[in-house]
């Protein structure tokens, strides 16, 4: 599992700048402590610079703004959150397997401190990812999907259908239960908590991807 999260992520277009892979993660580990810190907009070059114990035109050399680092820093930390909420595989059948990693990483992507953090403080920075175009984790997310969804097709366990308009619909399904599922929720009615929809989640999944 581990050497599958950072092939990965080290496959991931515009995440391996100069440097190599220890001094990147050193300076991105510093960049997320800066961000949980104090939010995307009040964190600086400098700040993470001095974080990673590098200097400021070490990291303009990789990146030209704050929030081009962040979005390096969404894409490792988004893509590690995708893989290790992934079941083993365990030759049974994959449909159940996929619905139970497309909850758990809903689950786990709600709970996850960095995306937290955005929604409370930096919203906006989703908001192109949402509305306007699809980023590197999500293309992540998508080459995973059709990767489950081709050997779901091979075993009879998920309907036949374009793969990558398949994993495009579930990518829809999922962000929005990630995103949004706090306007639905209501922490005085078990009726309307995290689990249940967890549950309306994995009911959802397994009625789209049936044969």
């Amino acid at each position: 599992m581990t050497s599958e999260r950072h092939k990965a992520i080290e496959a991931a277009p515009g995440t391996s700048p100069p440097g190599g892979a220890s001094k990147r993660d050193a300076v991105l580990d510093a960049a997320r402590d800066c961000v949980l810190a104090v939010g995307v907009r009040r964190t600086t070059l400098t700040d993470i610079a001095r974080r990673a114990g590098v200097s400021r035109m070490t990291l303009y050399r990789s990146w030209p703004d704050v929030r081009s680092l962040v979005s390096d820093l969404m894409t490792r930390e988004f893509l590690a959150v995708a893989i290790e909420a992934q079941p083993p595989d365990d030759a049974g059948p994959v449909r159940p397997r996929m619905v139970a990693g497309l909850v758990a990483g809903a689950r786990a992507f709600r709970a996850h401190p960095l995306l937290r953090k955005i929604v409370e403080v930096d919203p906006e920075l989703l908001l192109p990812y949402v509305l306007e175009r699809c980023g590197t984790s999500q293309r992540g997310f998508l080459e995973m999907f059709e990767r489950t969804l081709r050997a779901g097709h091979a075993d009879g366990t998920i309907r036949a259908g374009h793969p990558g308009r398949q994993a495009r619909a579930l990518l829809l399904v999922v962000q929005s239960f990630v995103l949004s599922a706090r306007t639905m929720t209501d922490g005085a009615d078990p009726e309307l908590d995290d689990a249940a929809f967890d549950a309306e989640l994995a009911h959802i999944l397994e009625r789209t991807l049936a044969p």
